[in-house]
């Protein structure tokens, strides 16, 4: 991508809007239970700290679809902030546009942090409203974009903002760029990726671009049911999308004309019901029986899984085995996630319930690069153009 970065640009006694992606997960007393994401900012952060520059933070929180809800305030996210910072006072301005934002903004000094409230609390952002980026970009010199996370969006924040002041990518896209730039378009080889999560629909792109580029490629989780379904396999309950069949089909042959080694499950974990306390046995993946549905991928499929896994060079992973979220079907996610980690190959996972895993096993350190991009990591894996990044500053 040749696109300007922070180290082409000169931020001292600049003041800098940097869009983040401090989208964070809360509890319900407002507690923020997982701060990756804003971890993630802290080497942007500090470099324009150090450089003496004047830092205006700007993010979405939830989906308060254009209307203030204190329950997606970032106000809890400017004190974890500020506690990652060593103490550093971040001001905060109860609205990301009008006087208060103005005025903040106007004396906010060199090496001092102002993070505006909500952007989403203005229906304007997602949007892309012309006005409401000026507005944004009239606070600032110049802009930063660490937002991989809502890149694949054309927002007022990541896209218009661009037509009123200079953008460039800050450090952590700058990372995200490179390792998934490098997987997509210059893999060390072997080269497999591991796609899971519920829905063949959500990640059929996915799929056909990486058919091109893969030597490997493993199907697990809900959409793997599709595949299986599509081989002629009674799949009782389980979730299958019957209108992706024929297309289950057309991805498995072109997998074998490409000499692409395509792996599905070949044992299941299933339940009686959709429920955490689900009666649960593990059958062949061809003998699901009719009352019951598979929500996992079973011990043999998880070996085989981890084998592919041995001589790897590059592993992109995105997407769950099993229903995660219920700690006896969580099992298969968690086999892959150590499978990954003990590989030694260059990784990368995204996907909120493959980095939870890892997060869970505390193996996220043995984990090349943790993409912060659910959706605009799936959009880069696709091939797509993600307009906030096509709308940085050329080099």
């Amino acid at each position: 991508m040749n696109k300007k970065s922070l180290n082409d640009i000169w931020v001292s006694n600049k003041k800098v809007l940097v869009r983040v992606d401090y989208n964070v997960p809360m509890d319900k007393e407002g507690n923020i239970t997982d701060d990756t994401r804003i971890r993630a900012t802290i080497p942007t952060l500090e470099f324009l700290l150090a450089k003496n520059a004047a830092v205006i933070l700007v993010s979405h929180l939830g989906r308060p679809k254009g209307k203030v809800a204190p329950e997606f305030s970032l106000k809890p996210v400017a004190q974890r902030l500020s506690q990652l910072l060593y103490g550093r006072e971040i001001q905060f301005a109860s609205d990301c546009v009008g006087p208060e934002a103005r005025k903040m903004a106007a004396v906010l000094g060199a090496g001092q942090i102002l993070m505006l409230e909500n952007l989403r609390f203005h229906a304007e952002e997602e949007k892309n409203d012309p006005e409401f980026a000026k507005q944004l970009a009239g606070l600032a010199d110049l802009m930063v974009n660490d937002a991989f996370g809502v890149s694949h969006r054309a927002h007022a924040s990541v896209h218009g903002i661009t037509k009123y002041i200079p953008a460039v990518s800050g450090f952590l896209m700058d990372k995200e760029l490179l390792f998934l730039g490098q997987a997509v378009t210059d893999p060390t080889r072997p080269f497999v990726a591991i796609i899971g999560g519920a829905k063949v629909s959500d990640k059929i792109g996915v799929i056909e671009n990486l058919l091109n580029k893969v030597d490997t490629l493993i199907i697990g989780g809900g959409m793997a049911n599709t595949f299986l379904a599509a081989q002629g396999y009674q799949t009782g309950k389980s979730l299958v999308e019957a209108d992706k069949l024929e297309l289950a089909k057309e991805l498995m042959a072109a997998a074998k004309t490409k000499g692409v080694n395509l792996l599905l499950p070949e044992d299941v974990v299933v339940a009686d019901k959709f429920a955490a306390d689900a009666d649960r046995k593990t059958v062949a993946a061809e003998e699901i029986p009719a009352e019951w549905m598979a929500l996992d991928i079973g011990p043999v499929s998880a070996a085989k899984f981890a084998q592919a896994l041995n001589d790897a060079k590059t592993v992109v992973w995105n997407g769950p085995m099993g229903v995660f979220e219920f700690d006896a079907f969580a099992v298969g996610t968690e086999a892959v996630a150590k499978a990954v980690a003990a590989s030694g190959a260059k990784s990368i996972v995204g996907g909120g319930d493959s980095v939870a895993a890892l997060e869970k096993l505390k193996l996220a350190g043995q984990i090349t690069h943790i993409s912060t991009g659910g959706g605009a990591s799936l959009e880069f894996l696709e091939g797509k153009e993600l307009p906030g990044i096509m709308a940085l500053a050329d080099k």
